[in-house]
């Protein structure tokens, strides 16, 4: 592991533990050139679906890309980022148990937009006015009051 500080190649191990219900392995560790310490975690590589652009280009799928998602809805919200980074693990579980080799972008932004739903009304709407890409008002108050509604059926 390449040090962050100095960029040595050598380090030791100091502690290892468990995180996230025992997904994911922290390591704290000290670097052998300058002595600083720093974390790191390890995670299963697991086979995640390629995606599918709506203009046919296909690439990996990517966390960051949620979490980036993510963290824009619920800027100045009330939403800590423990719980946003929860929000990311229960998306990216769902779509490798959904056992595909490639997806459609589409999915993994309803995925989003289902989360979101539950979590903020606000950071839905800010997520929901950029991925359906609302053109004017009148879909924006669409989106507004089919979301009224459905909490009203709640």
């Amino acid at each position: 592991m390449k040090c962050p500080f100095c960029d040595e190649l050598e380090d030791k191990v100091v502690d290892s533990r468990m995180a996230k219900e025992g997904e994911v392995i922290r390591r704290r560790r000290e670097c052998l050139g300058c002595k600083r310490r720093y974390t790191t975690y390890e995670r299963v590589d697991e086979i995640l679906p390629m995606v599918v652009k709506k203009d046919g280009r296909r690439e990996s799928f990517d966390r960051t890309k949620i979490l980036a998602g993510l963290k824009k809805a619920c800027e100045k919200r009330p939403i800590s980022t423990a719980t946003i980074e929860t929000v990311a693990d229960r998306i990216e579980k769902r779509i490798q148990e959904m056992g595909e080799t490639e997806i459609e972008s589409r999915i993994v932004g309803e995925e989003l937009m289902k989360e979101l739903d539950q979590l903020d009304q606000v950071a839905y709407v800010r997520f929901a006015s950029v991925y359906r890409e609302f053109k004017d008002i009148d879909q924006f108050m669409d989106e507004l009051r089919t979301l009224a509604q459905q909490r009203r059926e709640r």
